[in-house]
Parts: C-alpha cells; sequence; structure tokens
C-alpha cells in the first residue's frame, strides 16, 4: 500500500484527484492500493454524488461568501470541511486489500484507523449499530456528521470519522473526514433550508459529532496522522505530496 500525504487543496481539486485514484485502481489491477491524507484550502463543502446542489445548498450564499463546494465521487451527504484530517483509499477489488463485500472493506478500514488513533492518544472506537438523527436535521437534508452507522467510528458515542464508499465493476473508492474542531458545523449556515431548519441541523450537529481536537489540536498536521498510520501499515510506501509517479496536478481527468 502507498501512503500519501498529499497537502492541502481546494474542493474540487480534492475530488478531481480522488477520481483519478479510482480510474488508477479500475484500470490497473495490480496496482498497489493508496491511502491519501489531505485536508481543504480553502475550507469548503462536499456533497454526496447524487446529491443536487441546487436543491441541497444556498448556492448564492456560498458564493457571496466565497465557500467552493464540490460533488464527491462517493455517496453520502453534505459536509463543511474544515478543522479535520480526510483521506481516501483506491484499491482494485482484485487486491488483497480491496478484496471483500463493501461492509468487509468498510470495516478493515475503519480498524486500521481506529489503530492509528489509538498510537495518538484518542480512545477511538467502531460503532456497535445505527443511529440517525433525521427529525432534527432535516430529513433529507440531514448532514452527513449528524447521523451514526454501523463501522463507522465514534469518540464517546458520537460519530467522529464520516465515510463513503463507491464501487465500481472493478475497483473501490472510499472517502472520509476525521473531526478536529467544531468547524464541520458552518455546514448548517450554507444548506437551503429555513431558520428554525438551520437551528435544528446546528444542534444535530453539536449533539451526534464529536472531535478530537483536545487531544490533537484543531489544526494537527497530517504527518502525524501518517506517523501512526505507518505504524500500523508495515510493509508501506510513505510518499510526500508532488513526489513523482503520485503528482496529479497536471493529469487528465479519468472517468470512472
Amino acid at each position: 500500500m502507498i501512503l500519501w500525504v498529499d497537502g492541502a487543496h481546494e474542493p474540487r481539486e480534492n475530488m478531481r484527484r480522488d477520481e483519478l485514484l479510482l480510474g488508477t485502481a479500475e484500470s490497473a489491477a495490480q496496482a498497489p492500493p493508496v491511502l491519501r491524507l489531505f485536508r481543504f484550502a480553502p475550507p469548503g463543502i462536499t456533497l454526496g454524488r447524487g446529491q443536487d446542489p441546487a436543491r441541497v445548498l444556498d448556492l448564492a450564499r456560498c458564493a457571496r461568501d466565497g465557500v467552493p463546494w464540490a460533488l464527491r465521487p462517493t455517496g453520502g451527504r453534505a459536509t463543511f470541511h474544515d478543522q479535520e484530517w480526510t483521506y481516501s483509499f483506491a484499491a482494485s477489488l482484485a487486491h488483497p486489500d480491496g478484496a471483500g463485500s463493501i461492509a468487509e472493506t468498510y470495516a478493515r478500514l475503519s480498524w486500521l484507523i481506529v489503530r492509528s488513533l489509538e498510537r495518538l492518544g484518542v480512545p477511538a472506537a467502531l460503532a456497535p449499530g445505527s443511529h440517525v438523527a433525521r427529525a432534527e436535521a432535516g430529513g433529507a437534508l440531514a448532514p452527513c456528521f449528524a447521523s451514526t452507522a454501523r463501522h463507522e467510528i465514534v469518540l464517546e458515542g458520537r460519530k467522529l470519522v464520516g465515510s463513503a464508499q463507491r464501487r465500481t465493476a472493478r475497483a473501490l473508492l472510499q472517502q472520509g473526514s476525521l473531526l478536529l474542531g467544531k468547524g464541520h458545523e458552518r455546514l448548517a449556515d450554507y444548506l437551503a433550508v429555513g431558520p428554525s431548519e438551520r437551528e435544528g441541523i446546528r444542534a444535530a450537529l453539536r449533539a451526534s459529532a464529536a472531535h478530537a481536537g483536545a487531544l490533537l489540536g484543531s489544526e494537527a498536521p497530517l504527518h502525524r496522522w501518517a506517523d501512526a498510520l505507518i505504524e500500523v501499515l508495515p510493509g508501506a510506501t510513505l510518499r510526500i505530496e508532488g513526489e513523482a509517479g503520485l503528482s496529479l496536478a497536471a493529469a487528465e481527468p479519468v472517468g470512472a
């Protein structure tokens, strides 16, 4: 496996890079899986690939405040990316790291993340079941961090890492965000809902999600997480942003 510390990019570029990783995994069955660590600069919003931005977001307010947004290659719901560590994982289904059912691959990657957090002193755990705060969180517009599902990662019973997976015929892509602060709560300001619903969403985000900022700091550098992951990934190859073979800045998009 390649562990790629890719630094910070704006939302559309981050999503473009993950599309490229999925395309590579699809076209090269023997290529090693890639676990990419990154951040969002400037902070912004991603939506699940099945969501309609015009229905989910207050696009005029996003434009007025200079908040960029993008559609994710994976599913799930809206997320505001700020004060977090973000990851993506792309693998061929023919590779052992990508083999198995959706639940199996999801659980395997979640367990890897939990083990890395343990090494950083964060007492994270896998969620034992599912809980969805939909009534308070705006129904179909409910944001990602207003719910917790099986195999997701929690801290003191509340959602710490939100993830979504997409599979094609030959490969998978999983994307996720690990909260380091309350920046995700800003999503409530940019959803296409009324004032009362907005406050309900903000309350649901506050009640359902946890962050590791008290233990790691809200702006903890990515290399801290990379160091912990290397400890639980024997044989992994570490790559840093811009190294030959993994820089996608000038690459052409690959269809998935």
